[in-house]
């Protein structure tokens, strides 16, 4: 049930949400974002506060009575998306929205941090609060990490949410283990010889050799790879060529792969790079393929999970795993880690464009859920101080 000290703060956590979504910035220029963020902070009485990456804060609460080091993450960059939700308080910033929910993220965890100011009694242990600049790209969980501050403050366990249009409002999703892929930017440029589009034979044309790679390729996931493993191959864009008449000598491929398990995951980056090559060069053709390894899988400790289940009660659902990717995932590669996803969608409403979408809506009082949600797993957490 919702607490009502969770519903005083609507007002608070609306105003806050539709703020930032105003302000979209992309990663790693979240300047007027950060500044935003810092102020509330100050505002909500939370001294303890670190920069990290520039625009990244992480904001430390200490208890007076004991328990674990518990860390609470949002990501704060928007997207490169032109915002079309019709909204009264849309981006000022032509082509840059929070498309991703990562506005609503900030609001929640800010809305968390106003609920324990209010009411300090709530807090045990220490509480870090991560606000992470770059999640959709370069990575900034991973940027973290590297910093060591997480390690040096103590940090035990990690919780994170996201905003979900495909969960119906009022309910939060998890599952234990892989919940999230594995993911990786493919760039294979293909390298033939041009000549005059009437006498092919003179040349080798890398547009027919992308061709037979693109057909290629899918047979790794039909043959090479078990069924029950799932595993995305997409190539999303292809530029190549100079003029109509003539034989293409360069093809660039820009794609997409993702896996749940590290050895499948491992062995199709091996015959991708294999295969490109082996049928470039029977077309007369070179290939050189290129991985950007970005995310690790989001695998969510069994323990945590157990924990979020009892918490959440009748509002918790298990989820299917999904193959979209979530840099959360590199603070589980240290880190106990928790991630769920927060319902948003509403179809009485239109409310179920995905993420990402330039049209993606979702009423701010369903925050309030995720906020209710970090307030009971502090106690969750530290019911076995052991564990």
């Amino acid at each position: 049930m919702m607490d009502t000290k969770v519903k005083e703060l609507e007002k608070l956590v609306t105003t806050m949400r539709r703020e930032l979504h105003q302000m979209p910035e992309l990663g790693l220029e979240e300047v007027r974002t950060a500044a935003y963020i810092r102020e509330k902070l100050r505002a909500f009485g939370v001294t303890e506060t670190y920069e990290v990456l520039g625009t990244g804060t992480i904001a430390v609460l200490r208890g007076k009575s004991a328990g674990k080091t518990l860390a609470f993450r949002t990501d704060i960059d928007a997207l490169p998306v032109e915002e079309q939700t019709g909204y009264d308080f849309a981006s000022k910033t032509p082509g840059k929205m929070h498309a991703c929910g990562h506005d609503g993220h900030m609001a929640t965890l800010l809305g968390f941090i106003a609920y324990l100011h209010r009411h300090p009694e709530a807090v045990q242990g220490t509480l870090v609060f991560v606000f992470q600049p770059a999640e959709e790209g370069p990575g900034g969980a991973e940027l973290i990490m590297k910093t060591g501050i997480l390690q040096k403050l103590g940090v035990e366990k990690i919780v994170g949410l996201h905003v979900f249009p495909d969960l119906p409002t009022g309910k939060i999703a998890c599952r234990p283990g892989p919940m999230m892929a594995r993911n990786a930017e493919v760039t294979i440029t293909i390298k033939g010889v041009s000549t005059h589009g009437a006498q092919p034979q003179l040349g080798e044309d890398a547009i027919v050799a992308a061709g037979g790679v693109i057909s290629g390729l899918n047979s790794i996931l039909a043959r090479n790879i078990s069924p029950l493993d799932n595993v995305v191959l997409t190539f999303g864009t292809i530029h190549g060529g100079e003029a109509m008449n003539i034989v293409a000598k360069e093809v660039v491929l820009h794609g997409t792969m993702r896996a749940f398990d590290d050895k499948v995951y491992d062995e199709v980056v091996r015959r991708v790079e294999l295969l490109a090559s082996e049928i470039a060069r029977g077309y007369g053709c070179e290939a050189e393929v290129v991985f950007n390894h970005m995310y690790r899988v989001v695998d969510n400790d069994a323990e945590m999970v157990t924990v979020l289940e009892k918490v959440a009660a009748d509002y918790y659902v298990e989820t299917p795993p999904y193959l979209i990717a979530e840099d959360f995932s590199w603070y589980q590669q240290e880190i106990p880690g928790l991630f769920f996803f927060l319902g948003i969608r509403d179809e009485a409403k239109g409310y179920t464009y995905p993420l990402h979408s330039g049209k993606m809506k979702f009423d701010e009082v369903n925050l309030l859920l995720g906020v209710q949600t970090y307030v009971n797993l502090i106690a969750g957490l530290n019911e076995n101080r052991g564990g």
